[in-house]
């Protein structure tokens, strides 16, 4: 397997790895941060626990704990009140946001985000196959609405995408390196049959395939050692950067 994709972004190797905590409550989510320690230095936040009440208690907490944090709340509404959300988390100290719309919300977006909070637009969720995208009424395949939605991304100004490891070769092929890319569904293992993510690949092809960061949740939460399983993962990233 050749390298012609991996990320030539100055990331340091220990920071590609993104551990999103997918936990009901805050108390969790800093049990879980302060037992992992040094071994996770970026963490995902999404909607289960903005629904706890206490999110961006947790997103001040996480930037005092010298985390980076990636705001995934998937903002889809008029351009105007994405536009005020965007500006409003912007000097929140979050790293990554997403947003989850058309090119108007993109745009909206990419105006107001400031110099430290970087956009990514979502392009296909890891748990939709071909039959979900027939359901929702795609009569194209995942391949080239996700190759679609990347490069409206990159003409609206936003940093990057939120992309499966299935159709990274083909966005850095497209677009080479110009877009952040970020891969969830990540799965070290054979996934297991009530997974709910369709299109995986393990780390080192995520990387291998262009992904610039990687999102790993439940096979390191539910594992028996986490910390043990966040290091075997950061053991690879930094074998295929060569760190």
């Amino acid at each position: 397997m050749t390298n012609s994709f991996l990320s030539d972004k100055p990331i340091p190797a220990d920071e590609r790895l993104i551990l999103a905590l997918d936990v009901p409550t805050v108390e969790e989510a800093k049990a879980l941060v302060l037992s992992l320690g040094d071994a996770v230095k970026f963490y995902k936040i999404g909607l289960e626990l903005f629904m706890s009440g206490n999110y961006f208690d947790l997103l001040d907490w996480l930037v005092k704990e010298q985390k980076k944090v990636f705001v995934d709340l998937k903002f889809f509404d008029v351009p105007e009140t994405v536009r005020s959300a965007v500006k409003n988390l912007a000097g929140s100290g979050a790293t990554l946001a997403t947003i989850h719309g058309n090119q108007a919300m993109m745009e909206a977006a990419a105006g107001v985000k400031g110099d430290s909070l970087k956009i990514l637009a979502v392009t296909a969720l890891t748990s939709l196959d071909r039959g979900d995208l027939d359901d929702l009424g795609f009569a194209c395949d995942v391949e080239a609405l996700v190759l679609s939605r990347a490069r409206r991304a990159l003409s609206t100004g936003v940093d990057g995408i939120v992309s499966s490891g299935l159709e990274a070769p083909m966005i850095r092929r497209e677009l080479g390196q110009k877009l952040l890319v970020v891969t969830p569904g990540i799965r070290p293992v054979e996934n297991r049959p009530a997974d709910d993510q369709k299109r995986t690949v393990d780390v080192a092809q995520a990387f291998r395939n262009g992904a610039d960061y990687i999102v790993i949740g439940r096979p390191i939460r539910n594992a028996a050692d986490p910390r043990a399983a966040a290091l075997a993962v950061q053991q690879t990233i930094a074998g295929v950067f060569g760190a």
